[in-house]
């Protein structure tokens, strides 16, 4: 089976992850070796981000 392909941008992962203070790691280790809850962390401030970017464009 395939992974699927993901949907965030590797420079909005980036800047979430620097955001976020474990872009040290990824960079070491890479994606892999990031914390699960450093993942959703990561997952739920894109969510928070795509939510102000509409709030927004509808103001």
């Amino acid at each position: 089976m395939s992974r699927r392909r993901g949907i965030m941008s590797d420079r909005l992962k980036e800047e979430i992850a620097k955001e976020l203070g474990f872009y040290d790691t990824v960079q070491s280790e890479g994606w892999g070796g990031i914390k699960a809850r450093d993942a959703g962390n990561m997952v739920k401030r894109a969510v928070e981000m795509a939510e102000e970017q509409l709030a927004r464009g509808k103001s």
